[in-house]
């Protein structure tokens, strides 16, 4: 069915990669493995060429070679290329345009979807610059099977096992199965980040959103075929490969921003962290350091999402399909269900951002989606996954309004 490059990677999860070589066979798809050099300590090539009956790749320099130019000519063969177990020293140069082996060249070269599957020790996982590079290839468009809890080949106890075999063989069918999707040729706005109002040329007020949780959204809304714009605020991370980002800094210019493109959209998620309020001036000059207090005095921003509610009734339609969220630390859901009545939005998604394992700048999130009809909990899992539940939800609301329209 189709041709998948497996990357085998330096850790003693390689020996699962035979069991998902051939989970991937038993689905009908033919299968070339790659293995970097510390892979063939812990896992044998000849293992591999005679489960795929392919010459395994282990060096970019074997001889005739580069007669082929053979990292570019499977870049353009594959259907997928899948890494696992994926080691944090690899996600480092994915993450970093590091070329210097024969699978991180292939990364570079391929066009093809990329699914990684990473392994390492627990604390290696939770470690600041694997977290950033995990991010960085998130944002990118990158997927992941989530590592698993338990014994570690370390003797501890925790996250960072590879996944079962079958688990990462399911992922990869996902990604190269077409996505039946109601959201298949709609127009989706889709926001992140923060907003920065400037109080002179060096300060500003914000907040810490990262733009994780937008960019998760957007990137799976793309691939369920939507044509998706997103309209970020100031983050570090590379926004996903969609088909518009517009940038903007402030309050202001996300609204503008956001009215111009959504005339046209069939949804619009709200999912940055819009401010509330903007000093009412913005000194020209660096305001100077005294020792008397200092007074900023701040007005309301536009409510954007209240003003998308204003148009969409402009226009007569239940066109776009509005969607907010509410992060909040307390009351969570009474303030959440509050904001969606009144601000007559179709959905909303709550979350509590008091919790550091979730929210504001973290991997993870917990959310309630809250509808006219009903709520939905989502627990505490990967953004990417809490993205799918979120999308799930909007295509059952735009599912029952065709329904609806189709029985009138």
């Amino acid at each position: 069915m189709a041709l998948i490059a497996l990357g085998i990677t330096g850790g003693v999860g390689a020996y699962k990669a035979v069991e998902v070589c051939r989970g991937l066979q038993k689905r009908g798809h033919d299968v070339v493995a790659v293995m970097t050099r510390a892979a063939t300590r812990f896992v044998g090539p000849l293992t591999f060429e005679a489960i795929t009956r392919r010459p395994v790749i282990t060096s970019q320099w074997r001889p005739g070679m580069n007669a082929d130019i053979e990292h570019i000519a499977i870049a353009d063969g594959i259907a997928l290329l899948l890494v696992a177990p994926c080691t944090a020293n690899v996600i480092g140069k994915f993450a970093n345009g590091i070329a210097d082996d024969f699978l991180s060249s292939l990364y570079l070269a391929t066009k093809a979807p990329v699914l990684i599957a990473p392994a390492m020790n627990t604390n290696m996982l939770a470690h600041e610059a694997v977290r950033r590079n995990l991010d960085t290839l998130s944002a990118r468009g990158v997927r992941f099977v989530e590592p698993g809890e338990g014994y570690l080949a370390c003797g501890w106890i925790g996250k960072g096992r590879l996944a079962e075999p079958a688990e990462i063989v399911d992922a990869a069918e996902r990604v190269l199965t077409p996505v039946d999707s109601v959201l298949t040729g709609t127009r989706i706005v889709v926001t992140a980040g923060p907003t920065y109002e400037d109080i002179d040329p060096v300060r500003y007020v914000g907040n810490r959103s990262s733009g994780r949780m937008g960019f998760a959204i957007a990137a799976e809304a793309h691939r369920r075929g939507a044509a998706v714009t997103v309209v970020a605020g100031p983050t570090r991370l590379d926004p996903p490969a969609v088909e518009s980002v517009v940038r903007v800094r402030s309050a202001a210019e996300m609204h503008e921003a956001v009215m111009r493109v959504a005339s046209n959209a069939d949804v619009v998620i709200m999912a940055a962290a819009v401010a509330d309020y903007t000093p009412t001036a913005v000194a020209p000059d660096k305001i100077a350091k005294t020792d008397a207090p200092m007074t900023l005095t701040l007005r309301r921003t536009k409510d954007i999402l209240a003003d998308l509610g204003s148009m969409r009734a402009g226009l007569g339609s239940g066109r776009p399909l509005l969607v907010g969220f509410a992060a909040e630390t307390e009351d969570v859901l009474a303030n959440a269900r509050e904001k969606r009545a009144r601000k007559k939005i179709d959905m909303i998604v709550a979350n509590d951002v008091s919790k550091s394992d979730r929210g504001f700048d973290g991997a993870n999130n917990a959310v309630t989606i809250i509808t006219a009809d009903g709520e939905q909990p989502v627990p505490l899992q990967s953004k990417d996954r809490v993205a799918g539940a979120i999308l799930d939800r909007i295509e059952h609301v735009l599912r029952a309004r065709a329904g609806a329209a189709a029985s009138r």
